[in-house]
C-alpha cells in the first residue's frame, strides 16, 4: 500500500472516530450548573474537552488502522469470507 493510500485511510479512520467521540462527556451550561455565554444555544457544551477528545480519537483509530492494515498484509478476511458479498455486492453478476 502507498503512503498516501495509508494516510488516507488514516484519515478516514480518524474522522469517523472523532465524531463517534464527540459526544462522551457533555455537559451543557445547564447541566453543569455553569453561566452560559449570552447568545450560546443551549444545547452547546460548556466545557468541550476537545484536546482529550483529539488524543483518544488518535489513539483509537491507530488501534483500527493498525487492524485493518495487518488485514490488508496478512489476508484475515478476504471477499469470499463474506457469506453474502458475492450474491448480493458490488462483485455480484450482472443482473438484466
Amino acid at each position: 500500500m502507498k503512503l498516501q493510500s495509508a494516510l488516507a485511510i488514516y484519515l478516514l479512520f480518524w474522522t469517523l472516530t472523532l465524531f463517534a467521540v464527540l459526544p462522551f462527556g457533555v455537559k451543557t451550561a445547564d447541566e453543569d450548573g455553569s453561566e452560559a455565554v449570552p447568545g450560546q444555544a443551549t444545547s452547546a457544551p460548556s466545557n468541550p474537552m476537545i484536546l482529550k477528545k483529539m488524543a483518544w480519537t488518535s489513539l483509537i483509530s491507530g488501534i483500527l488502522f493498525g487492524l485493518f492494515l495487518a488485514n490488508y498484509t496478512y489476508g484475515w478476511i478476504g471477499v469470499d469470507d463474506v457469506p453474502f458479498w458475492r450474491t448480493t455486492g458490488p462483485y455480484a453478476p450482472m443482473k438484466g
